[in-house]
């Protein structure tokens, strides 16, 4: 390994072991809507498809949230997090929290 953590959404890694459990790892953020996408988005829902200013503003933020996770593995000194999910949850009008989270361990290659 190059120094980077290595992510999964599974519970193991091909080619790897893992060597130690190191703990429930997790990255967050808060997003609130703006009102320059609201009226794009208002506009796009009149005439149907995709809204792409929400679609790019969520894809922001679960960007962020895994960089958050990334770092905390880091810092407990994980090279790998297994288990990678995803939650939304809405924690006010016009605002929502996404979660990155995982287990963070020590991963080693397989001989």
């Amino acid at each position: 390994m190059n120094g980077e953590v290595l992510l999964s959404t599974t519970e193991h890694l091909p080619g790897y072991r893992v060597k130690k459990v190191l703990g429930v790892v997790s990255g967050s953020v808060v997003r609130a809507r703006h009102l320059g996408r609201d009226i794009m988005a208002a506009l796009r829902n009149i005439a149907g498809g995709e809204v792409k200013e929400y679609t790019e503003l969520l894809a922001q933020a679960r960007n962020e949230a895994l960089k958050r996770m990334i770092e905390k593995a880091k810092e407990m000194g994980a090279n790998a997090v297994i288990g990678i999910r995803f939650a939304t949850t809405a924690v006010m009008s016009g605002a929502a929290e996404i979660l990155a989270y995982g287990t963070a361990v020590i991963a080693e290659p397989a001989e």
